[in-house]
């Protein structure tokens, strides 16, 4: 059995979302935690995930915008601090493509939430830690999480989109 947690200095969690329907708005958590529990040193098929990130950690490059997010419209910081991904289960779809299964917790709903891994290898670094990296992908309807805050403009148009992909940037360390 091999432990692994996430090198939060050289791992990003970010998020994009349409705004207008005619850009898209990205944001990332500057706080977070991962752990990954491994059957072997050198496989990742089976592993058992979990994730948080602070959600009052959330930054999009605009302190109004980050306000908003942080208030009951969105996250509502205040009562739900953390956004939580927990009982996930890594499976191998072949080599180097996993499939992350588990549960998504953001406010006070939970549902199971699926993401596309990519395995970029494993390496040695120069303090003599073993790392691995991965790009994860998923999308996530955020009214389905109690994330509804809805607007209109003048034309009818729809101000935030409903669907929000996430993008996580990781590199693990071996503890165990």
């Amino acid at each position: 059995m091999s432990t692994w947690s996430i090198d939060s200095v050289h791992s990003e969690i970010s998020f994009r979302v349409k705004h207008l329907m005619i850009s898209t708005v990205s944001g990332k958590f500057g706080s977070f935690e991962a752990t990954v529990e491994s059957s072997s040193d050198t496989s990742f098929a089976g592993a058992k995930v979990s994730f948080s990130a602070e959600v009052d950690s959330i930054s999009t490059g605009n302190e109004q915008r980050d306000g908003h997010l942080k208030s009951d419209d969105f996250f509502n910081a205040a009562s739900f601090p953390k956004i939580v991904f927990s009982n996930g289960l890594l499976k191998e779809i072949s080599e180097g493509s996993y499939k992350l299964i588990g549960e998504l917790t953001l406010r006070d709903t939970t549902k199971s939430f699926e993401m596309n891994v990519s395995y970029s290898g494993m390496m040695t670094d120069s303090y003599g830690n073993q790392k691995a990296g991965f790009e994860a992908t998923g999308t996530l309807s955020r009214k389905e999480f109690g994330l509804k805050w809805s607007a209109t403009t003048e034309a009818g148009g729809v101000v935030v989109a409903d669907e929000v992909k996430l993008i996580l940037d990781i590199q693990l360390q071996k503890t165990a």
